[in-house]
């Protein structure tokens, strides 16, 4: 699984022009499923979303957690991160997850990720989702399981 992390001091997603999601200062993570993932991967991205250390401690060093600050998360689900690009001028994304799969794998990451974290949004997996934030720092980091 991937997760493309962003800290952000606000984010959120909009379906057909109603916002399903939003959240103040925390992490935005887009998400992606790729075709080998297996159950076991869900819990170790959510460790790694939940305990990366991306926000500035009383030294403005980037050493505590959104667990540490109590943030707010907004998981959104986009399988274009598995996108293999490495030739041509058209992404190919045979490298992604079955949609019934990858759905239910989000879902269940939403799902642990909500188990610790009081504030998880999300956004709709197959939604054509407009995603608005603002990338604090910025800071962004590409996690993987």
């Amino acid at each position: 699984m991937i997760g493309l992390l962003q800290r952000v001091s606000q984010a959120s997603v909009n379906v057909d022009g109603q916002v399903i999601g939003e959240i103040g200062r925390g992490l935005l993570v887009l998400v992606a499923v790729h075709r080998d993932d297996e159950a076991r991967d869900i819990a170790r991205l959510a460790e790694r979303i939940l305990s990366y250390r991306v926000f500035p401690d009383t030294e403005e060093r980037m050493n505590l957690s959104i667990l540490d600050i109590a943030g707010s998360l907004l998981l959104v689900p986009q399988f274009t991160l598995t996108a293999d690009t490495r030739k041509g001028t058209r992404a190919s994304f045979t490298r992604s997850a079955a949609p019934e799969i990858a759905s239910a794998y989000f879902d269940q990451l939403v799902a642990t990720c909500s188990e610790r974290l009081a504030t998880v949004a999300s956004g709709r997996f197959g939604a054509n989702m407009q995603v608005s934030l603002t990338n604090d720092g910025p800071v962004t980091f590409w996690l993987e399981s």
